[in-house]
């Protein structure tokens, strides 16, 4: 047990020092980290390396494609024309200056049923279109999208985290969902305010030749369009089909399942599962860019653009591989138990038990899904001991695995790196400080909704998360205090 904590912490503390203080590559050392840890766990040099190349291979299995047919469908909305007519109906919908907020709430219900790391690929392009239109920073706008499809993978089923998470604690998917909701959109809102203002400190805006605009000054607007160029852009429903069509048939695959206990499977089944599966759905997303998007054009323009965006993939299918070797190695060392055992023991508050044996299994091996599934399999023996309502225990598992998103999650390498962001300590403020605010609304309003409906709140309860949001929020005062000035627009 002690060598495993040790190994833990002896890892994240080399994989800090690797990345920020020398020159090695975040995907060297995260494989670095991972053999640090399972060697000093006392893993056989056997099992690390099984682990290692499962965990690589698992991870890019069911999500390295969905990345590079998302890739590809991002070149073919942007050679077409698509983009700019998603944007421009996406501004004239919801109006200038709330992009944000819309991007937020369609982050909040896409991932519902589909799953984030699946929903931010498809909708990236969107993103980019927006910023490519009016000017504002794809990294406020895309961090805004990303952590808005977190919050309801990880709090709303029917997604597979929540769905276990309430089966192992017997909570009724219908008020977990419910409750999921009320706590999910003030987790949303509330990172807005940060995401803002990273967007101005870190000003990244699509260029037409493929660069970066890094100042508001050299923003130059979008000429606008002649009514004979417009009507040259694809329609509404070609340009939103291939993002919309993958959506609803995942959505379907979810909502059907399966053939009732002890009846065959029908064609229909069949056919619902396969067309419904996020790899298969988006390649459909992907036929439809290319048939219905691009089928007047010149076919060595569409090619040359899709391969541009494949050779960009490598380097992110690559650390988001060594993210998922990462935590297979953490998980098959014992270390996820361990760390779980240990904070079941240390007489926390009962509802802050299953939010920090969550919220250290996320820091620790990366996957939500099983940080809070752990969580909830590690506290339901005593939720009944501890007089605890089911559903606020639910909560809080589900809340404890959306803070500490770093190296080892996939999602934090997805997120970070289509942004265009490669530096590491810009890459932890972008992203992991607005997970962790996120973390930080949910833990305090899951403590003080236990207070007020639950059996066995305590004031005690809200003191911690709160305290912690309060000093998320003077950090990033400070930090906007002493940021530069961001140049007014031209």
């Amino acid at each position: 047990m002690e060598t495993t904590i040790i190994g833990v912490v002896a890892g994240l503390v080399a994989l800090l020092a690797m990345v920020l203080k020398t020159r090695i590559h975040i995907f060297p050392a995260m494989i670095i980290t991972a053999l640090i840890i399972g060697l000093l766990a006392g893993m056989t040099p056997n099992d690390l390396t099984a682990a290692l190349t499962s965990g690589f291979g698992g991870t890019l299995s069911s999500i390295g494609l969905i990345i590079g047919f998302g890739v590809m469908m991002g070149a073919c909305f942007e050679v077409s024309g698509a983009a700019k007519r998603m944007a421009r109906t996406f501004i004239k919908l919801f109006g200038k200056g709330r992009e944000d907020i819309a991007l937020g709430f369609t982050g909040v219900l896409v991932s519902i049923p589909v799953f984030c790391d699946s929903a931010y690929v498809l909708l990236q392009s969107l993103v980019r279109a927006i910023s490519q239109n009016i000017g504002k920073s794809m990294v406020g706008l895309g961090a805004t999208l990303a952590i808005g499809l977190l919050i309801t993978h990880a709090m709303v089923p029917p997604t597979p985290g929540p769905v276990g998470v309430a089966a192992l604690l017997g909570v009724d998917l219908g008020s977990y969902m419910v409750w999921g909701l009320i706590v999910s959109v003030p987790m949303m809102l509330g990172t807005i305010f940060y995401t803002r203002r990273v967007g101005e400190k870190y000003y990244r805006v699509p260029a037409e030749n493929g660069e970066w605009i890094t100042e508001p000054a050299l923003f130059k607007g979008v000429k606008e369009m002649s009514a004979d160029e417009e009507a040259k852009l694809p329609s509404n429903f070609l340009s939103f089909a291939p993002i919309l069509l993958p959506i609803a048939l995942i959505l379907i695959r979810t909502l059907v399942g399966g053939p009732a206990e002890g009846q065959d499977p029908t064609l229909l089944h069949h056919t619902i599962d396969l067309v419904g599966h996020p790899v298969i759905a988006v390649g459909i997303g992907l036929l439809i860019a290319l048939y219905g998007l691009t089928s007047k054009m010149p076919r060595e323009e569409v090619i040359q653009s899709m391969e541009a965006g494949v050779s960009s993939t490598g380097i992110i299918l690559l650390v988001t591989g060594a993210g998922g070797a990462m935590g297979a190695v953490l998980r098959a060392s014992g270390a996820g138990d361990v760390i779980a055992e240990s904070i079941a023991a240390t007489g926390l508050p009962p509802i802050l038990v299953p939010l920090a044996i969550a919220s250290l299994l996320r820091l620790a091996q990366g996957s939500a899904t099983v940080a809070m599934i752990t969580a909830a399999t590690i506290t339901a023996p005593m939720v009944a001991g501890l007089g605890l309502e089911p559903v606020f225990v639910a909560l809080a598992c589900a809340v404890g695995s959306i803070g500490f998103s770093h190296f080892n999650d996939s999602y934090f390498h997805v997120v970070t790196r289509t942004l265009g962001v490669d530096d590491t300590k810009a890459q932890m403020e972008i992203w992991c400080v607005t997970a962790m605010i996120a973390w930080a609304i949910g833990a305090t309003m899951v403590t003080a909704l236990n207070l007020m409906f639950g059996s066995a709140g305590t004031l005690f309860d809200v003191v911690i998360p709160v305290a912690t949001l309060a000093g998320l929020l003077l950090w990033v005062k400070k930090q906007g205090a002493e940021a530069p000035a961001v140049p007014a627009k031209a």
